[in-house]
């Protein structure tokens, strides 16, 4: 019986071996997927797939950049111990410099290697968030990288427009502390707004505040709340007497990323 590259995928998803030894299996059994499941489960080659439920908040941030553009992969286990092994760390760097040159998709070129890693660390790894910012003509682009027990578990990549590397590197290591959720308030959507506003109404009436005075109060909080979830109405990490959108100046944040771990 014969196999496709197809069968060798599926039998892959089936069990979570590695390519090579997904494809040993089915030449050894004619093609037989199920003889192949058996094949690689008496040979123990098939516990990646035991692992798949297991939770996974540990890892490492890869982060690359290379002239306007910068990459970031988050590569995902379950244990720091195996998120610190130089094996885990050099593939996730690997994967952002292949992602800053080639786009999302070229992480596929290394799937292989991601399998065989389950395999040899033996614990639930995967693929998170892949992220690639290409800085418009005449923008900077910088970034920053939190490392803690000797692997990236914060990365982030600025845009900015009309300033320089070193304001881009500031506001990048801000993102890193701060964790805005949006850049500006016009971009917090209308029914985040609107059920926090319900939430501060109901507190200052459960305060006993005046009826009249209340939607004034509201107001007022509700620029706190954009204080603490919008980039640009933050009070800067390196100068908190001064809000994010006074140290930009002239300048103009044009996109952040933000990946983290945990």
């Amino acid at each position: 019986m014969s196999f496709t590259a197809k069968d060798v995928q599926a039998l892959r998803q089936a069990t979570g071996a590695g390519m090579m030894d997904a494809k040993k299996a089915l030449e050894a059994n004619g093609g037989d997927m199920e003889a192949a499941k058996q094949w690689l489960r008496e040979k123990g080659l098939g516990k990646a797939a035991e692992r798949a439920d297991r939770e996974n908040t540990q890892g490492a941030i890869g982060l690359a950049v290379d002239g306007n553009v910068g990459a970031m992969v988050q590569l995902k286990c379950e244990t720091d111990f195996v998120a610190s092994s130089d094996q885990f760390k050099g593939l996730a760097q690997e994967l952002a410099e292949l992602v800053a040159a080639g786009g999302p998709g070229a992480v596929e070129a290394r799937a292989g290697a991601l399998d065989d890693l389950k395999l040899t660390l033996k614990e639930n790894i995967e693929l998170g968030t892949v992220v690639r910012v290409e800085a418009a003509a005449g923008n900077v682009l910088d970034s920053y990288l939190h490392v803690q027990g000797g692997r990236g578990v914060n990365g982030v990549l600025v845009e900015l427009q009309g300033g320089t590397q070193e304001l881009a590197h500031d506001i990048a290591v801000h993102v890193g502390f701060a964790k805005p959720k949006y850049l500006d308030v016009a971009d917090v959507p209308a029914d985040v707004v609107d059920k926090e506003r319900a939430t501060l109404e109901t507190i200052t009436r459960n305060e006993g505040k005046p009826e009249q005075a209340i939607p004034k109060i509201v107001e007022g909080r509700l620029q706190g709340f954009y204080k603490d979830v919008v980039l640009v109405e933050q009070p800067f990490a390196k100068d908190d007497k001064q809000q994010v959108k006074q140290v930009l100046g002239g300048a103009t944040i044009v996109r952040y990323e933000q990946v983290t771990i945990g």
